[in-house]
């Protein structure tokens, strides 16, 4: 199951829990779960409301603790010495370490000894915790965002009067798209932000899916704006199936492409070596016909998000381009993993790939093969057939 949050006004703890709770998550067992941590300290309740025709759960948390506030390490106690799933676990640390590292560098202090004050009481614990509860209890295995849009004006907390988005939503979105919003009032919490941040790294439209369901959490301001007060939570499957065990590490890449008629293949050559060096996960020249009859080459290359940039300066750096095409692609691959097999040889390491069908599949590495032909003097097609044969003969 993947999800979509379309945070078209806002995102807030209660939001993205009352998304989850009309999308089917009972708030009894919600509840209950999160009584293993805070015990009788709370109550959650929730109530279907109705927001420009569309009904939506408006949640709410009561908190009968006389102690609104808790420290960094007493939070992170409580989540560490629980009972949930090591997903859950990690998810609400790094969330409650985000807002963490906002508060420090704000207020110029240790993280260590930051003193949690709306953030540290009960309803934002319920909030994190409870949402992370809530992805696992929908067996959402990949979130993916809109961008986020953020609201103007002012908004009083413990620290006095501060202006919107609060510093700490602004440090724990750090390079995550953003957009304006003609609200005059807070839109995204830096409860939310953790949340959403915490959840997903791929921010844009909505991806392909087919559709299974679509929940509406309701902020708790009346909007100024047509627009309503509405956190939109999108599930869905792929049209292939995530939850295969032989798919391994599905993730978002980026192509780039870009062609060539007056390069020198021994720029060519260089740069596709260079380009393995600095973070490319594969590169392939492709031969085309291009503009007045000349042959050209395409580069053609695949990277992650973050070598993206780096990439993009190399190549016009070292060719002879003036424009790159680029584009975010889903990959995925089927589990892999290195292992050591024994030849004719001796030792070496191959790749063992596990197929659709449950079949094992042993591909020898090529640098290995290429050590073994020089050390012996032997033809390299000699060396791969001599270890596919041993390989053949493996018990897998």
């Amino acid at each position: 199951m993947i999800a979509y949050f379309d945070i078209f006004s806002g995102i807030s703890g209660d939001m993205t829990l009352g998304a989850l709770v009309d999308l089917g998550v009972p708030v009894d067992w919600l509840e209950s779960q999160i009584k293993t941590i805070l015990f009788s300290e709370f109550k959650i309740k929730s109530e279907t409301i109705q927001k420009n025709g569309l009904s939506a759960q408006n949640l709410f948390v009561k908190s009968f603790s006389k102690d609104h506030s808790r420290d960094y390490q007493q939070i992170k106690k409580l989540i560490l010495e629980s009972n949930f799933s090591k997903r859950v676990k990690e998810y609400s640390f790094t969330a409650f370490e985000k807002i963490a590292k906002a508060e420090a560098k704000i207020h110029s202090q240790d993280i260590e000894n930051v003193h949690f004050h709306e953030v540290g009481a009960v309803d934002a614990i319920v909030d994190i915790v409870g949402s992370f509860l809530c992805i696992e209890y929908l067996n959402i295995k990949k979130v993916y965002a809109s961008k986020i849009s953020l609201g103007s004006g002012f908004i009083e907390c413990s620290h006095g009067i501060l202006p919107v988005p609060a510093p700490a939503t602004l440090a724990i979105l750090k390079d995550v798209p953003i957009r304006p919003h003609d609200a005059n009032y807070e839109l995204v919490t830096p409860t939310g932000a953790a949340i959403i941040t915490t959840l997903t790294s791929d921010y844009g439209k909505i991806p392909e899916m087919i559709l299974k369901d679509v929940g509406y959490g309701a902020g708790k301001r009346t909007s100024s704006s047509k627009i309503p007060n509405l956190l939109r939570i999108i599930t869905g499957k792929k049209d292939f199936d995530e939850n295969n065990d032989n798919f391994k590490n599905n993730e978002s890449v980026y192509v780039l492409e870009t062609t060539t008629d007056d390069m020198s293949q021994e720029y060519s050559g260089y740069i596709f070596q260079e380009l393995f060096k600095i973070g490319a996960l594969d590169v392939c020249h492709i031969p085309v016909q291009m503009k007045k009859n000349r042959p050209g080459t395409r580069l053609e290359i695949l990277c992650k998000k973050e070598d993206l940039n780096k990439i993009i300066d190399f190549v016009f750096k070292e060719s002879t381009t003036t424009g790159i095409r680029y584009y975010k692609a889903d990959r995925i691959k089927l589990k892999r993993e290195i292992i050591t097999i024994k030849t004719k040889f001796g030792k070496m390491l191959a790749k063992k790939i596990t197929n659709l069908d449950k079949s094992i599949s042993v591909q020898p590495e090529y640098e290995e093969l290429k050590k073994i032909a020089k050390k012996y003097k032997i033809p390299l097609k000699k060396v791969y057939q001599q270890v596919n044969l041993d390989i053949n003969s493996l018990k897998l």
